[in-house]
């Protein structure tokens, strides 16, 4: 089997916004008596979405938060985001290059928990949209990670580009366990970058340090040894 195409998770593997995502969340949650601690978000909520860290953070706290309300705290939490990357760029050392290199042999997709826009408008800022045949947000997929409903609707609108629906085709390269789930369960090959947690945590066919180790040739190894 050849590899057919690749799809990146955004936070924490092409974006260096999960400190601002903390930072979003941080804000939000304090403006209506909420304290979140870093040591929380990285081990709790970091691999939800939005709807569903907020949703988690009222269950734990017994809030008992309407869906209307958790609505409302996105939108918030969306704003304050996009305040804090307008200032930077998040793109993490060598993410640019890898994705030029590797989107001139075969197509790339993402699939991630953020919102889509929220995606777009880095990828568009940095000029790397052009670079992505899909982008499957959180409003693209019926669950979020670890569901493997993400991987599946990538795999999906690759597929008809490809013209290969089978998962065991793809990779998928992710930064955390919550996300690796995902796209074992789908059925892709794995990835883990270790720019979040360390390698002994992550459990992938492959872990590299850095998107400057990857390659088209090895990652077509991962799907030819299946």
């Amino acid at each position: 089997m050849s590899l057919r195409g690749i799809v990146f998770d955004f936070d924490g593997v092409i974006a260096n916004s999960e400190p601002l995502h903390f930072q979003g969340f941080q804000h939000v949650l304090s403006n209506v008596g909420v304290m979140l601690s870093e040591a929380d978000y990285y081990t709790r909520y970091l691999g939800f979405d939005d709807t569903g860290a907020f949703a988690a953070i009222s269950t734990d706290r017994d809030l008992n938060w309407t869906k209307d309300f958790v609505a409302a705290l996105v939108v918030q939490k969306a704003m304050q985001l996009e305040r804090l990357e307008a200032t930077q760029s998040v793109l993490f050392p060598g993410a640019a290059d890898t994705i030029h290199r590797l989107a001139a042999e075969g197509p790339l997709a993402i699939a991630s928990g953020a919102l889509r826009r929220e995606i777009l408008r880095i990828l568009e800022k940095e000029h790397l949209a052009p670079y992505f045949v899909t982008v499957v947000g959180a409003e693209d997929a019926d669950e979020s990670k670890p569901s493997p409903a993400p991987y599946l609707k990538a795999v999906e609108r690759l597929a008809a580009c490809t013209g290969w629906p089978a998962p065991a085709a793809y990779v998928a390269i992710e930064d955390s366990h919550w996300g690796l789930e995902s796209a074992r369960a789908a059925g892709l090959r794995t990835v883990a970058v270790t720019h979040t947690y360390p390698a002994h945590t992550l459990h992938a066919d492959l872990t590299v340090s850095n998107l400057n180790d990857l390659s088209w040739s090895q990652l077509e190894k991962l799907v030819r040894a299946v």
